[in-house]
């Protein structure tokens, strides 16, 4: 009699047990719920050791309290200051008398035939003419034309007063880009021709990322044919300083897409002015003290102008013309917000200018024997120039805060990435770019000050 009743409990446990199997494994949807039991070992959602990653519904909070708090200060701004998107005023920063417009034609020299045409004619020759004219000589037309490139305009803003700040730094810009572009451009088609003379016909390894063939399937072109004045004027347009004898092609213009990126870039300048306005004080009068207060006072908006002008330029802008001209690469950053190492922020948060450095600095250097941390040195030490270069040129006045601020990256990228890992490096980056920028900003608004307006009161 015992035994059908051992029988009937182990039956009851086996079952039990099933159960409890298939609750763990289908959870609160499984067919058979588990009765017994309904906890198991895991971590919460929302702490570090959890593996979960969906964290879209806190994003979409994230830009819904964004967009109600900018609207309320978008509308505050139009009430107080009227509308500050005014054509006359963006004009004014660039010129000082309406009929002498020396920035903007500086601008429009950079696209001109002159340094241009050069560097085509200089490519095809020493493709073409091979013997009567060298390799060295080409190399010598490439020299002294990214040198005039590069003093051309540093010599106009310096002796033309009618060249504004912002209209100086503009035009800079500008010709540092074609710098960039002009000398990748050279480097590729060198490294095709050498390809020819070693008799390597698979002109694909000329680009940067394998091949590169047009996703509209528009026939490639190979090296000597890309040597054509409308293939290099794509290139200076292009929202990349790296040339590729075929770069990848989207298969359409999208106009909502295009008006999205215009409408973005509009909206953002309206919310910007006021908090400019409001960040430039005079600091003549400062003690140590209240300087302290303003650069704290200054850090946050100062923070939000360059978040703002970040997706302003390489979302909004670079997209827009991407889009115009149907480039297909559309990586113009990486999650440099993530970010637990200054390195890994200075490599992710400007892809354009990264792989410049990577490709025509940074390798070609470690290929020359340097080592890993002289070649990096190295890629700081030509970013702080340019970067120096982009403010005091304009400014009229060399203080070199943004030069010592760029070589500064090096002692901090080693202390971050040795003493501290994860979410406190992290944090140590985000407080870098908070603390650091304001720093410098205040610096050159100071000397600016002194050396102008003090000047002028004084004068007069």
């Amino acid at each position: 009699m015992a035994a059908p009743a051992t029988r009937r409990r182990r039956a009851t446990i086996s079952a039990v047990r099933s159960d409890e199997a298939a609750g763990e494994k289908g959870g609160l949807g499984g067919r058979t719920p588990n009765k017994l039991s309904c906890h198991r070992l895991q971590e919460s959602l929302l702490s570090s050791a959890s593996s979960f990653s969906n964290y879209r519904g806190i994003l979409n909070w994230c830009v819904v309290m964004l967009v109600l708090s900018n609207t309320r200060l978008f509308l505050e701004n139009l009430l107080r200051y009227g509308i500050l998107v005014d054509p006359i005023q963006v004009v004014s920063l660039f010129l000082k008398d309406p009929y002498r417009w020396p920035a903007m034609c500086l601008v429009i020299v950079t696209g001109c035939v002159l340094f241009l045409i050069v560097c085509v004619c200089g490519n095809f020759l020493s493709s073409v003419i091979q013997g009567s004219f060298s390799e060295k000589l080409g190399l010598f037309i490439h020299c002294l034309n990214l040198s005039i490139v590069l003093v051309f305009p540093v010599a106009t803003v310096l002796l033309l007063p009618s060249v504004t700040p912002v209209g100086g730094a503009f035009a800079l810009s500008a010709y540092t880009i074609v710098l960039l572009k002009l000398y990748s451009y050279k480097d590729v088609n060198k490294w095709c021709r050498e390809r020819d003379q070693v008799f390597v016909r698979n002109l694909d390894v000329c680009s940067s990322a394998g091949p590169s063939a047009p996703s509209n399937g528009k026939q490639t072109v190979s090296y000597p044919g890309n040597l054509t004045v409308k293939d290099l004027y794509y290139f200076v347009f292009a929202p990349t300083l790296c040339y590729e004898l075929n770069f990848p092609r989207s298969a359409r213009i999208r106009l909502g897409f295009l008006l999205r990126r215009l409408f973005e870039m509009i909206i953002v300048l309206q919310w910007m002015v006021p908090v400019i306005r409001s960040s430039m004080k005079p600091f003549e009068e400062m003690d140590f003290s209240r300087m302290v207060e303003h650069l704290l006072r200054l850090a946050v908006p100062n923070h939000f102008i360059w978040l703002i002008f970040f997706y302003w330029f390489f979302h909004s802008s670079m997209n827009l013309v991407a889009e115009l001209l149907r480039f297909g690469d559309r990586e113009f950053y990486r999650d440099w917000w993530n970010s637990e190492t200054v390195t890994y922020f200075w490599q992710n948060w400007n892809i354009p200018v990264h792989k410049w450095c990577l490709r025509h600095f940074y390798k070609p250097l470690l290929r020359r024997g340097l080592n890993k941390w002289l070649s990096q040195a190295a890629v700081f030490l030509l970013s702080a120039f340019f970067h120096e270069y982009l403010v005091s040129v304009p400014l009229r006045m060399f203080r070199l805060w943004a030069f010592m601020g760029m070589m500064a990256q090096l002692p901090l990228a080693w202390l971050v990435a040795r003493f501290l890992r994860g979410n406190y490096g992290n944090a140590a980056v985000w407080m870098s770019l908070i603390i650091g920028q304001p720093i410098a900003v205040m610096m050159y608004v100071h000397d600016y000050y002194i050396l102008n307006c003090c000047a002028s009161v004084a004068g007069g």
